[in-house]
Order: C-alpha cells, then sequence, then structure tokens
C-alpha cells in the first residue's frame, strides 16, 4: 500500500471515530431524544429534589412522557418549583395525579414519576400538580440509620 493510501484510510478511520464520539455524547446527554414536538407544561412543587436535573425524564408506568424543563427556588415557601414538558398525546393525566422523583437502580439517576388520580377532570398547560414527593436522599437515611444504632446501644 503507498503512503498516500495509508492516509486516506486513516482519516476516515479518525473521521468515523470523531462521529461514534459525537453520537454517545447525544445518546448520554439525552439530546437525542429531546423532542420539540407539541407540548404542554406543568409545574410541581418539592420540599428537596436531591439530584435532579434539567433533562432529567418525567415517566408515567414506566414509559417517558415527558422531560424536566427548568427547576427555580422560590424564596417565599422555600420549595424548589419544577417545570415539565409533557408530551401532548399525554393529556389525559387526571388533576389530582402525584408526582415522586425517584431514582433508577439504587445510585442510578433521578427523573419524575407520575402517579395518576382517579378524577375525571384533566391537568392542562400552566397548571401544577399539588401532590408531589420529594427525593430520598441516600445520606440522609444512612444518617438516620447510624443514630438510631447509637441511641440502642445507649
Amino acid at each position: 500500500m503507498t503512503s498516500r493510501n495509508v492516509e486516506i484510510l486513516v482519516g476516515l478511520f479518525v473521521a468515523a471515530a470523531i462521529a461514534a464520539l459525537f453520537m454517545l455524547a447525544m445518546s448520554v446527554s439525552n439530546m437525542s431524544s429531546y423532542s420539540g414536538n407539541d407540548s404542554y407544561r406543568l409545574k410541581a412543587h418539592f420540599d428537596n429534589i436531591g439530584g435532579l436535573k434539567i433533562r432529567s425524564s418525567v415517566s408515567a408506568g414506566g414509559v417517558n412522557v415527558g422531560r424536566v424543563t427548568d427547576i427555580q427556588y422560590n424564596s417565599e415557601t422555600y420549595e424548589a418549583v419544577v417545570s415539565m414538558a409533557i408530551d401532548a398525546k399525554y393529556d389525559r393525566f387526571p388533576i389530582d395525579t402525584a408526582a415522586s422523583i425517584m431514582t433508577s437502580g439504587l445510585l442510578g439517576e433521578q427523573y419524575i414519576s407520575f402517579e395518576p388520580g382517579a378524577e375525571e377532570e384533566y391537568l392542562k398547560g400552566g397548571d401544577s400538580i399539588d401532590l408531589t414527593q420529594s427525593a430520598l436522599v441516600l445520606e440522609d437515611i444512612i444518617g438516620q440509620f447510624i443514630y438510631s444504632q447509637a441511641d440502642d446501644e445507649e
């Protein structure tokens, strides 16, 4: 093989590697699944959001129904306000739907899980979910366990 052919093959290999790294980065950052499709906005107030991040998924029954779009802190109520974009095709969540911050796996990423209620009226764009459960912080649970063990020894 001539030197020129080797240089071309190495160049093609480098270009393929860069494309593969780009696809991996998009997959890991969840940008590939971000869609600009029709959606409606909901808000929920939590005491503690743990490690929840913007673009974290929102799911119902294990199905991804939306994404977290914004996280703000309300200094009047001392709560985190989480804004979510829910895909328009999932427009039948009852107004008494509960939102909980869950963790995928033991130390995995956090997401919001919807538990639909039984009301006949549905949430619409701009509504707020009233029933929320904050994230379980692993450090708090371990601390409570350690302190309870210390109390038992006394």
